[in-house]
């Protein structure tokens, strides 16, 4: 009787440990970056001085209107890689696990990005997060939690990025909450981000890929030159007040430039009501 029962024991550890793993999602492979949502913004690039519907802070929104194109030109620049947060909003990426070659624990989940060839560690294995004072990444220090199929990730220990190709920054402080969630051939990304410093409230971001048995990320070599001969030590930039190129995206589609400069109201429906009540630049212009 003893053995029966230390036997079916034995089944249930089994069965149990069996539904914790069929909880996960296998999320290795190449996946293809699908541009249905938002393509102005993922390969064009956003319009500048298009700032509505982000929850900027007065700080941001004032180093925005500072920013100038011609600062991705600096060789300085030219290679400097894209943030976690931000780097997955285009291009393909590849991801693949790290697990312990006895107990076939999953130790971590790596992905790479064909931007930049960055890569990234999310460490599956329950390790703490470094200290406040541990030096900043592009890529952050993250780990992750399945619940249930969805991969959640917290990422703290980024250096400062953006949240759009802009002049949009997110500043060093942030902490980035991400779900990966796969639907048969499907992914979803979903990115929160928390900035105390740069933003009134989180900024949300989804992107969708497209698993495929075809496509390979490669290399990306990147070589800075020296595109145009300034001064030593010049920072392309606008002087507050000064950026006549915050109006080209009000004047174009003819939003009221309170709108466009953005703030967290300009997330919800409601401001709609609030728009109709401003003067639009072509009224203005009569």
């Amino acid at each position: 009787m003893g053995r029966i029962v230390c036997r079916i024991s034995l089944l249930f550890l089994i069965s149990i440990s069996s539904f914790s793993v069929l909880a996960e999602k296998n999320l290795s492979g190449v996946w293809v970056g699908n541009y249905s949502e938002d393509f102005p913004d993922r390969l064009p690039g956003p319009e500048l001085g298009d700032y509505g519907g982000l929850p900027l802070n007065d700080a941001v929104r004032l180093r925005a209107q500072s920013w100038s194109a011609s600062l991705i030109a600096l060789p300085e620049y030219q290679c400097r890689v894209h943030p976690s947060d931000y780097a997955s909003s285009f291009a393909n990426i590849r991801i693949w696990e790290e697990r312990d070659p006895i107990s076939e624990a999953l130790i971590a989940i790596r992905i790479q990005h064909f931007a930049w060839q960055t890569r990234r560690t999310i460490w599956m294995d329950g390790r703490e997060h470094p200290p406040e004072y541990a030096p900043h990444t592009s890529m952050g220090f993250s780990t992750g939690e399945w619940n249930g199929h969805q991969l959640k990730i917290k990422t703290t220990h980024l250096k400062e990025g953006w949240l759009r190709r802009n002049g949009v920054t997110r500043s060093d402080q942030a902490t980035v909450t991400e779900y990966f969630i796969r639907h048969g051939d499907i992914l979803t990304w979903t990115v929160i981000i928390d900035d105390p410093i740069y933003l009134e409230e989180p900024f949300i971001r989804n992107r969708d890929y497209i698993y495929s048995i075809d496509d390979q990320v490669g290399s990306y070599p990147c070589d800075p030159v020296v595109e145009m001969v300034r001064a030593p030590g010049y920072i392309p930039h606008h002087l507050p007040g000064t950026n006549t190129d915050m109006l080209i995206y009000s004047q174009r589609h003819d939003i009221p430039l309170e709108a466009a400069m953005g703030g967290p109201e300009t997330m919800y429906p409601e401001y709609v009501e609030r728009i109709r009540e401003m003067p639009k630049p072509s009224e203005l212009a009569e």
